[in-house]
C-alpha cells in the first residue's frame, strides 16, 4: 500500500516535488481556485505558513478547475496569480483533477485515508484541506468553509 511520504506530484514549473522530503513535516494539502469565492484563503494559508514553515508545517496547493471552471489559467498563469496577489511562497502544484477516473494520485489517496461526510470520497468544492501528521497520516479533512485560521489549534496540535 503507498504510504503518503512515497507520493509525488509535478510543481507548475514541471519539476517533480517528492513527498518523501515531507517526513517529518506536519502538512496541509489544499485544492484551490484562482476565481472561487474561497480564493481570499490564500491569504490565511499563506499567514499560516510564514508563522509555521520554521516549526516544520508545509502547504501544498493543487489547483483544480473541476469546480465551476474557477481555475480555467495555464499551471504559469496560476503561479504568477498567486505570486502576484497573495505572495504565496508555499509549492503550487500543477493543475490537477481531485475527482473522477484522472484524479490525480495524492487525491486519491489523502480521499481514500479521510472520507467525507457519510463516508463519501468526493471532494465537493474548491479549498477542501487535509491535515497530515508527521508521520504521514491524516489528520482531519476540512470543508471549504473552514478558514486557515480556524486551523491554528489542530496545526499546533500537529506540530507539538
Amino acid at each position: 500500500m503507498t504510504e503518503f511520504h512515497d507520493l509525488k506530484a509535478p510543481l507548475t514549473d514541471g519539476r517533480s516535488f517528492d513527498f518523501a522530503q515531507l517526513k517529518g513535516k506536519a502538512v496541509l494539502v489544499v485544492n484551490v481556485a484562482s476565481q472561487c469565492g474561497f480564493t481570499p484563503q490564500y491569504e490565511g494559508l499563506e499567514a499560516l505558513y510564514k508563522r509555521y514553515k520554521d516549526r516544520g508545517l508545509e502547504i501544498l496547493g493543487f489547483p483544480c478547475n473541476q469546480f465551476g471552471g474557477q481555475e480555467p489559467g495555464t499551471d504559469a498563469d496560476i503561479a504568477s496569480f498567486c505570486t502576484l496577489n497573495y505572495g504565496v511562497t508555499f509549492p503550487i502544484f500543477k493543475k490537477v483533477d481531485v475527482n473522477g477516473n484522472a484524479a490525480d494520485p495524492v487525491w486519491r489517496w489523502l480521499k481514500a485515508h479521510a472520507p467525507g461526510l457519510l463516508g463519501s470520497e468526493a471532494i465537493k468544492w474548491n479549498f477542501t484541506k487535509f491535515l497530515v501528521s508527521r508521520d504521514g497520516r491524516v489528520v482531519e479533512r476540512y470543508a471549504p468553509t473552514t478558514t486557515p485560521e480556524e486551523l491554528v489549534p489542530e496545526v499546533e496540535k500537529a506540530l507539538a
